[in-house]
């Protein structure tokens, strides 16, 4: 069985803000696996990403099975998933992590293939709160149309 590489995105570029558009999503060819809204004034430090970890990896074992136990993560390099802790856990659930170079945009997934789908999808409309967001992506996600199935 091959590996399937996850990616993951973040709205933001700064680590240390509060949640208002810090938002994950963990995708891979076959479209969205796993997606979290930060509550408000949230803060994203090392203990908070393990968490979203653990609840990616239950996901990828609930609607990935034919690929459950043999699958890799993708991070950028942002403190809170470089810390100790989060390698440490990784290794402890067998989670292989494919080295993200630094400095090195142009290796932004999300930025070739996520974005530009979900951009033109939602562009022009305007979203009053979180939970609406939340439930056009859902949408979105459940009729294929936010990320085709690439061949």
């Amino acid at each position: 069985m091959a590996n399937e590489k996850f990616s993951s995105s973040k709205e933001s570029t700064r680590e240390q803000i509060q949640g208002e558009n810090h938002d994950y999503c963990f995708f891979d060819s076959r479209g969205i696996v796993h997606k979290e809204f930060l509550p408000p004034g949230q803060m994203v430090n090392h203990a908070f990403y393990k968490d979203v970890l653990e609840r990616l990896r239950k996901r990828v074992q609930g609607v990935r099975t034919d690929i459950a136990d043999n699958w890799v993560l993708q991070n950028d390099n942002a403190p809170a998933r470089t810390a100790l802790s989060i390698r440490a856990f990784m290794a402890n659930k067998n989670i292989p992590l494919l080295p993200h170079p630094p400095d090195s945009p142009d290796l932004a997934p999300c930025d070739f293939y996520l974005f530009p789908n979900l951009k033109s999808k939602l562009k022009g409309h305007h979203f009053g709160t979180r939970e609406d967001k939340k439930v056009v992506t859902d949408e979105l996600n459940t009729h294929g149309k936010l990320l085709p199935v690439l061949l």
